[in-house]
Parts: structure tokens; sequence; C-alpha cells
């Protein structure tokens, strides 16, 4: 189980030096493991050089087929311990990336309510928005909007930020104290595949310009370090939330402000056959948090939740 989750880290990373310091552990320990899993399997799982590393066709396969099984083991776990504590249940919520962090006054909100309940997070991912609940490997996920899928109830907005634009540190965007949305029709985004619904996608990767003319999608990315690993490299842009510039400040990305862009909206989602009295619960307190919020709109430097009217 400590090997996958190096596995899992140095996949989501993409950096030994970063996995080693976020695991605890050392880089060759990192290396080790890794190296294991490659005779293991007989393949490499990775391509490594001194400026970058990436996963293989190999090493995307077993990414994603060991994050599920390495989730319901996890959630399996908790449940364990929750019944061993004495705990009435357990609630598992997907988030992305940062957003535990600064949608954390919610979650305490919840806690707070309910501290009898295991609150569980669970990392996901824009590339397959909707896959954890459907899976079953998540109870709730916290996704923006416009979320249009038959089978999902939609809570109450938590958060809305404003978006802005990811690029190269050193490129002429980069230079740019604001852009619009027009300038987009002169760059590559990043594409986020065809497992998220083309509506969805298109909120943050918007197919044209309001003039109409076409914005190129460019690589195909899974995660937001695949993202920020291609950006870094020149080979695209994206637009990204507002509370990018807080929680993934990385060399050689520069976040410029887009005023006209598109406003992101956070919302709770779950599927409607499986609600529960405690999603029900969940819901109404998000509900109550959001209904007595500040009326501005954005991230605050602390990283707190604010709204919008």
């Amino acid at each position: 189980m400590r090997d996958i989750e190096i596995f899992l880290t140095l996949a989501e990373e993409l950096h030994f030096g970063r996995t080693a310091h976020r695991l605890r552990i050392t880089q060759s320990r990192v290396s080790h493991a890794i190296r294991k899993q490659e005779r293991r399997i007989g393949a490499p799982l990775f391509t490594r050089t001194s400026r970058s590393v990436a996963l293989t066709p190999i090493g995307v396969q077993l990414r994603d087929e060991l994050r599920r099984g390495s989730q319901l083991i996890e959630s399996a776990v908790a449940r364990a311990r929750a019944a061993a504590q004495g705990m009435s249940d357990v609630l598992t919520v997907g988030i992305m990336g940062a957003l535990g962090h600064v949608v954390a006054p919610v979650l305490r909100s919840f806690t707070d309510a309910y501290p009898g309940v295991e609150l569980v997070l669970r990392e996901a991912h824009f590339a397959d928005p909707f896959g954890p609940l459907r899976a079953g490997t998540v109870d709730i996920q916290l996704l923006w909007l416009p979320v249009e899928e038959p089978d999902i109830t939609v809570g109450p907005t938590v958060l809305v930020e404003p978006v802005r634009l990811a690029v190269r540190e050193g490129s002429e965007s980069a230079t740019r104290t604001t852009m619009s949305v027009e300038d987009l029709g002169d760059h590559t985004l990043c594409d986020i595949g065809t497992d998220a619904p083309g509506y969805w996608a298109d909120e943050l990767i918007p197919p044209r310009t309001p003039a109409g003319r076409p914005i190129p999608r460019g690589p195909r990315v899974h995660t937001f370090q695949e993202m920020l690993a291609a950006i870094a490299a020149g080979r695209a842009v994206a637009l990204v939330q507002e509370h990018c510039v807080r929680y993934y400040a990385r060399p050689g990305i520069v976040y410029v402000p887009l005023p006209d862009g598109p406003r992101c909206r956070w919302t709770f989602v779950w599927r409607t056959a499986t609600e529960t009295a405690l999603i029900r619960a969940f819901a109404a307190v998000t509900g109550d948090f959001a209904a007595a919020g500040p009326t501005s709109s954005g991230v605050t430097a602390a990283g707190c939740v604010v709204h919008e009217a």
C-alpha cells in the first residue's frame, strides 16, 4: 500500500522531490519504490529526463486503475474505524485539488453540526468529474456549474470566483496586466478529454471566442499537475480559478487576470438515486452557510469562502 501511495503521488506531482516532501520520505525511497514497481510490471511507468517526469501509457493505465482501488480500500478502512469509534456514519466528499482548503469553513460548519459523522475527503480530477460519484467512491462532490446530468442532484452554490489565464513565464502573454476572452483565439488551451461532458468542459475551455473565432485545443491533461506542466513547457495555456493564484504558485507559471472571463460557481452535487438523510443534512448545512455569507465574490487572501448574491 505504501508503494502504491508513492506511485499515485508521483503520478500527480510528476516530480520526485515534491513527492518525497509531500509523503515525508527521502527521494531515494521514491525512486526505489518506482523501480521496484517497474520491475514487477515489466515496463517503464514514467519517462524521466533532467527537466521533466511524465507517465508512460502503461503508467496512465495503472494510475487510473490503482486510484479507484485505493479509494475503495481507504473508504472501507475509514468506515471500519468509524464503526469502532462508535460514530454513526461516514460521509465521503470529492474535492478537486486545493479546494478542500478554500471551502474549509463549509466543511467545518458540517462537522460542528454533526460531530458524530466522519467527513472523509477524496481527491477528484476534472478529467472525469462524475466518475467517482457514479462509481460510488464518493457520496458528494464539489464541482463547478453548470451540472445538467439527469441522475445528479445539484446543491447550493458555496463559492463564486473569477478566472485567470495561466500562461508560461517569459511569454508575451505573461507581460500583460490583463487579457480578454477574445485573446484566447490566439492561444492553444489544454484539453481535458472526452470523459467530461462537453457543456461542462466548455465553461472553462470555451470552443470559440465571443467574436466566433475557434479556440484551439492542444495537449490532453488528466490532472491539474499535468496541466501546469504543459503550461510551463509552453505547450498550452488554461483558464483557471482565482484560488490557483494562492495555492498553485509555481516557477514558470503566471496567472493573468481576465476581467471579462466567466465567474466560476462551485456547488456540491450527488447521485439522486443514492441520496440519504446524511446527504440531505450536508446540503442543508451548506445551504445555510451560503445564505449567511457575504455578497461580494472571489476568494480572500486568507483562503476563506465568499459568495455572490
